[in-house]
């Protein structure tokens, strides 16, 4: 007899990030000694009659009020029917991000791995169980720690020597009082000249670049210092199709774009229009696993890389069953401060910066049914904001 959903659930929860607090516009994290950020997330369960619960933690407040548009919808339907309610769901968000398809469709896929006691990525297919991964910076900041370009180049031999094969640099991007990309251009042959000869190097603007102009100048340097690719530049949001491509006519180092552009369709025209070269993807952001896949299954088909966005379970599944992704990306890392993920995790499952990977410089994928991961729900529990909805 096929299983039933009967309830959904989730909690919004908060945990301390020690020493982090936001650059001077309030929007990206950095180095802050002594300062302590709240960070919200979401965890989510979705329960069936057959005993069998799909779990999921992450999200932000805006996908999860789409939950309540869709979970009505899925209770009392067939929690294995996945590829029939991503279309319905993505039906009825279609005024919206669909950003609310993410947890729902990944907690849907841990169900089914439970349901049959493998993980997602043998239902998927699985091509590796081993993933290459790079060292993801937090932003450049001004307190003693990525605080100029020769702090980036020592924090990347640090991560060299510690096995990491790759390396990307969230630097300083630009700034609303004067366009001043010096110092990420310092940074760039700093952090080249010190480890370009040993790791694979990224720059990651996270489109903080004011103008084309500057995002050419950056991407110059990149350029010079044999990049392996240069991404998110400057401040078009990271969507523009026809930027991109002129960017992409006056640069050598591959464009990773997509991050910020929600949908298979927009995903597809992005790389049918030549915008890009290395193509993003996201279980989160891209309506979940379900999603996700799609992007990485059309990137193939023009023959193209699939570079999974963010560190996390989910993301390990998904490029574990691509053969066209390059690295799992370990984010957000510093030498003075702890990674970004929440402490979720029972067991072994970390992310990390010193004890992620091996001494191939790569992560393992978990091997447990579903996620392959158990949530420590007595912290999320304790760690609630009070913000619990329940759909039965």
């Amino acid at each position: 007899m096929a299983p039933t959903i009967t309830r959904i659930e989730t909690t919004e929860f908060a945990y301390p990030l020690e020493d982090v607090g936001t650059d001077e516009n309030g929007f990206n994290l950095v180095y802050d000694p002594g300062k302590t950020t709240t960070r919200k997330l979401f965890a989510i369960r979705i329960e069936t009659d057959a005993g069998v619960t799909g779990e999921y933690v992450g999200g932000n407040s805006p996908a999860f009020a789409q939950i309540n548009i869709i979970a009505k919808y899925l209770l009392g339907k067939n929690p294995l029917h996945r590829e029939r309610h991503w279309s319905e769901v993505k039906r009825a968000l279609r005024k919206y991000d669909r950003m609310g398809m993410g947890p729902i469709d990944i907690a849907l896929w841990d169900l089914a791995g439970k349901y049959y006691d493998a993980p997602i990525h043998e239902l998927l297919g699985t091509y590796r169980e081993r993933i290459p991964a790079y060292a993801s910076t937090y932003h450049a900041d001004e307190s003693g720690g990525l605080d100029s370009p020769a702090a980036f180049a020592d924090f990347a031999a640090e991560c060299r020597d510690m096995g990491y094969p790759g390396f990307k640099i969230h630097g300083w991007g630009g700034s609303d009082v004067a366009r001043d990309v010096s110092r990420e251009v310092e940074t760039i042959h700093a952090v080249g000249e010190r480890v370009g000869d040993e790791m694979d190097l990224m720059c990651d603007p996270a489109c903080e670049l004011e103008t084309f102009g500057d995002a050419l100048t950056v991407g110059r340097a990149c350029d010079e210092q044999d990049f392996f690719w240069y991404e998110d530049p400057y401040r078009d949001g990271g969507i523009s199709q026809h930027g991109h491509r002129k960017l992409r006519q006056s640069l050598q180092t591959p464009l990773l774009q997509t991050e910020h552009v929600r949908g298979l369709e927009p995903h597809t025209d992005f790389v049918a229009s030549e915008a890009t070269d290395f193509v993003r993807a996201d279980p989160e952001y891209d309506a979940g696993i379900t999603g996700a896949m799609k992007v990485a299954r059309m990137a193939e088909g023009f023959g193209l890389d699939c570079e999974f966005h963010a560190p996390g379970p989910a993301q390990r599944q998904c490029i574990a069953a691509t053969r066209n992704a390059n690295y799992y990306e370990l984010a957000l890392v510093h030498p003075d401060c702890s990674n970004t993920p929440p402490p979720v995790y029972e067991g072994e499952y970390t992310d990390g910066v010193e004890n992620a990977i091996d001494g191939d410089g790569t992560v393992p994928v978990p091997d447990g049914p579903g996620l392959g991961v158990t949530y420590d729900w007595e912290y999320i529990e304790d760690e609630a904001t009070g913000s619990v909805h329940t759909y039965e």
